[in-house]
């Protein structure tokens, strides 16, 4: 019965895909203006289905910094809402002309954005994923299959009858977005396998989602990988800035991919510096694993792991090491990081050159926290995930990374000899 049902949402959603492609932006923007209205009129809705996700997550014994992630608030819907309209402020990628030029032969040539067309996009806890993604997968021209998680599948309902409700009184496709409305694993694998009917899949979750999907996949995979991101604090840096960049990256929401999971400081900048961090640090909860050189300055640090400099903890657990200089604390990120964010601290600028050039990370940032490798922060509304792939996309997935292109070429009659 699984595979039926799987059948019947790719099918729809390449039905509705091409119904999609060609509508002009004016409605989809409706069709967002709609999504905000009904966030902010049903918000008390979907707090009360959100509560039972909630319950049952606390009961399951999930983290505190997972709970936080699964939590929608009356305050964390309006911000959903607030970021659907300023998508909607956002130019529609679909139709712009990438480049184009005139031949020798009079042909005028274009590249031109067209959809990807069909995305299914598999998440983990954060209802508020589900809005971000509708919005980005419609006003980009997609239609999309979404499939969150098992803990959140109340919200997820809650959340898909807004889409539904605003579709339907807009007059767009009614499965341009559908929910999987069932927490049966089996259809996951049975929709990684019809590449024929969906064009990518997006998946945005733990390790072990990522590469099942990437194993069974019959289609391109946009991958949302581990952010094991560091914070590395110069010689030459401002005290108060250092302080205040680690704090923010790793406390100010730490169950996220772009909060940081290792500190790394330069020996000359530990004795100011290293016991005034870990102060601020411990401070906030945060539970420190310290090399050896900083173990012996750290009231209540433990000791680090190799495994520890390699984990994603998504939690209030912050490994330290003190570097002898800025290339090692370089080969540092290139043996454990996963090429999502990385952060100097410094007001050193060949040092920040340095860093930018041989850091290889989807974001580098330079003297500012983690936490802004984030679409709404970029200036880009809102994002599917952040890619650490290469190809097709990297960094935050916005509307432009739900394009493709198709050339168009203009003539008046030429042939080819």
């Amino acid at each position: 019965m699984s595979l039926e049902y799987s059948q019947s949402l790719a099918r729809n959603s390449r039905a509705a895909s091409s119904e999609l492609a060609p509508i002009a932006s004016g409605r989809k923007n409706a069709w967002l203006q709609r999504v905000a209205s009904l966030l902010r009129t049903n918000s008390s809705l979907i707090v009360t289905a959100n509560e039972k996700d909630m319950d049952a997550a606390a009961a399951a014994g999930l983290s505190s910094a997972m709970l936080d992630r699964l939590k929608l608030t009356s305050d964390r819907i309006e911000t959903l809402a607030k970021a659907v309209q300023h998508i909607i402020s956002l130019p529609d990628p679909v139709g712009e002309v990438i480049e184009g030029q005139r031949r020798p032969n009079g042909l005028f040539v274009s590249r031109v954005r067209v959809p990807l067309g069909v995305v299914f996009f598999i998440y983990e806890s954060r209802p508020n994923v589900t809005i971000d993604a509708a919005a980005l997968c419609v006003k980009s021209g997609n239609a999309v299959i979404l499939r969150g998680g098992s803990e959140a599948i109340h919200s997820n309902r809650a959340l898909q009858q807004v889409i539904q409700e605003a579709l339907e009184s807009e007059g767009l496709p009614k499965n341009a977005v559908q929910l999987v409305d069932s927490i049966d694993r089996s259809i996951v694998g049975e929709l990684l396998s019809m590449g024929s009917l969906i064009d990518v899949t997006i998946p945005r979750g733990g390790r072990s989602l990522i590469e099942r999907v990437t194993r069974e996949a019959t289609m391109p995979v946009i991958k949302h990988f581990d952010g094991i991101c560091h914070v590395y604090v110069d010689a030459a840096s401002d005290e108060k800035m250092a302080v205040d960049i680690t704090v923010n990256s790793k406390c100010h929401r730490p169950g996220v991919c772009n909060a940081a999971e290792t500190l790394l400081i330069h020996r000359a900048a530990v004795p100011h510096l290293l016991p005034r961090l870990a102060a601020e640090l411990q401070s906030h909860g945060v539970e420190l694993r310290c090399c050896p050189a900083s173990l012996a300055m750290i009231s209540g640090g433990k000791p680090v792991t190799d495994e520890d400099y390699g984990t994603e903890h998504m939690d209030l657990i912050m490994s330290v090491r003190i570097v002898d200089n800025i290339e090692q604390a370089i080969e540092h990120i290139r043996r454990f990081g996963s090429s999502h964010t990385d952060a100097i601290v410094t007001d050193c600028v060949s040092a920040a050159m340095k860093f930018e050039a041989e850091v290889d990370s989807a974001a580098v940032m330079i003297n500012a926290s983690t936490r802004f490798n984030d679409g709404g922060e970029l200036g880009m509304g809102a994002e599917i995930g952040i890619s650490t792939d290469r190809f097709h996309a990297r960094g935050p997935c916005g509307m432009r990374e739900l394009t493709s292109y198709k050339f168009v070429v203009r003539g008046v009659g030429q042939i080819r000899s």
